[in-house]
């Protein structure tokens, strides 16, 4: 069951050529695959243009940062804003928009929502995967696929992307996977309008608020709070935490039309 609590704020190894001639074949094999699996984690921790590309088919496709950084450059230029306007509409610095329009940083979901709210564009278009728009009226059903879900990589966060190519969507849904162990990882808590829901499919987590409370859950929990109130979410268990989130935009910064 979630429990709350109150959240506190928050060799370089040197080998001689001898020794190493001398080491068991059964060690360098051993240190070979711990150097395989140290690169594997840096390469996830910086998803690149061909690492998409070589993507195998049927496993979750990764966005190339680049490429959502060149959908966000459009957007703004097709609206003529400068960067300092957008700046001062969306509440994000200058440096950290041009950054992300180079496709040099992943920008969190908070600051995706500022800008696709200053913009005037659906959160999903800057995905680059949208196809249709959900009517006034009934809804058209969109599955998503195992192993389908757009990934977008960011250092406390791997975002798996659900039913992005439907427009005009109430909630955004995700699967995520929690990278993140302390709140130093965090460089301010997340805050954005409107409401979100968390549900936890494995292993442990904590949710910190900026008001000092914590909530923890165990795989089976859930939590629905204010996302306005700052957060993150924090793995706690042996292996990172699996989550589904939603997130749903209140109508009062929800924009009045959407592409």
């Amino acid at each position: 069951m979630a429990k709350a609590t109150t959240a506190k704020t928050p060799a370089k190894v040197s080998t001689k050529a001898s020794a190493k001639a001398k080491a068991p074949a059964k060690t360098a094999a051993n240190t070979a695959r711990k150097e395989a699996a140290k690169e594997a984690a840096n390469a996830k921790a910086r998803p690149s243009a061909s690492r998409a590309a070589a993507q195998p088919a049927g496993q979750d496709a990764q966005i190339d940062h680049q490429s959502v950084g060149t959908r966000l450059r459009h957007a703004r230029k097709s609206r003529d804003l400068t960067l300092m306007q957008l700046s001062e509409q969306s509440g994000i610095a200058v440096s950290t928009i041009s950054k992300a329009e180079r496709g040099d940083i992943a920008l969190t979901y908070d600051k995706f929502a500022a800008l696709a709210h200053a913009l005037n564009v659906d959160f999903d278009t800057i995905f680059g995967r949208t196809k249709r728009k959900a009517g006034d009226g009934t809804m058209q059903a969109t599955l998503t696929r195992s192993g389908t879900q757009p990934i977008y990589d960011t250092p406390n966060y791997e975002y798996g992307m659900i039913a992005n190519d439907l427009t005009g969507k109430r909630m955004v849904p995700m699967r995520a996977h929690i990278r993140a162990r302390k709140l130093d990882d965090f460089p301010d808590y997340i805050r954005h309008s409107g409401e979100e829901f968390v549900f936890l499919l494995n292993g442990q987590l904590e949710l910190r608020f900026e008001n000092g409370t914590a909530f923890r859950l165990d795989q089976g929990d859930s939590l629905y709070f204010d996302s306005a109130v700052g957060h993150v979410y924090l793995s706690v268990g042996k292996e990172d935490a699996e989550v589904l989130v939603c997130c749903v935009d209140t109508e009062l910064h929800r924009p009045p039309q959407t592409l």
